[in-house]
């Protein structure tokens, strides 16, 4: 489908939201690539409350909103239990910025509105002087890894088949396609 129209934009979350996120997350095509639900939302309010240095936004398109994007820092995410569990996070660059996101509009898929958003939240952190920019998504989740490499992300060849279902990716703007 042609890329759809319109401003994307980006509004902090806030406990407001929660009704919103928390009917996306039930949504079949959510469900298929994020947790239980409630904890989900467990994970967004602290967020929100500061118990948690991950940054949650609604995406809005044209001020309507139509997604969740969140971006952390990796640093905060190599404590010995998570690294334990996941030791290929030990040999990524401390200072690096992950981003994840969903498109809670299930009409709005295959649109380039992911790319878009991601794109944009990437903008936004290089702004902010992020130098690596990663995203994960579930291997076999092949929209969401289309939609990665339109916005210039691409595999990290040394972690490949070594990250238990999720595919690494790095952003890389000379990758980086129309979006």
């Amino acid at each position: 489908m042609p890329n759809e129209a319109g401003q994307i934009g980006f509004t902090p979350v806030t406990a407001g939201h929660y009704p919103l996120l928390l009917d996306w997350l039930h949504r079949p095509h959510v469900r298929d690539w994020w947790g239980e639900p409630e904890t989900e939302l467990g994970h967004i309010r602290a967020m929100v409350e500061g118990r948690d240095t991950t940054r949650p936004f609604i995406i809005e398109l044209d001020g309507r909103p139509i997604g969740y994007i969140q971006y952390w820092f990796l640093a905060d995410n190599k404590a010995p239990e998570l690294i334990e569990a996941s030791p290929w996070l030990a040999e990524l660059p401390d200072d690096a910025v992950g981003v994840d996101l969903t498109i809670g509009e299930a009409g709005l898929l295959s649109r380039g509105i992911g790319s878009r958003a991601v794109s944009q939240m990437v903008r936004r952190l290089l702004e902010q002087g992020h130098a690596t920019i990663l995203i994960d998504p579930d291997i076999d989740n092949h929209r969401a890894v289309q939609a990665y490499r339109k916005a210039g992300f691409q595999p990290v060849p040394h972690l490949e088949g070594r990250t238990k279902g999720v595919l690494i990716m790095q952003y890389d703007k000379k990758n980086e396609t129309n979006t």
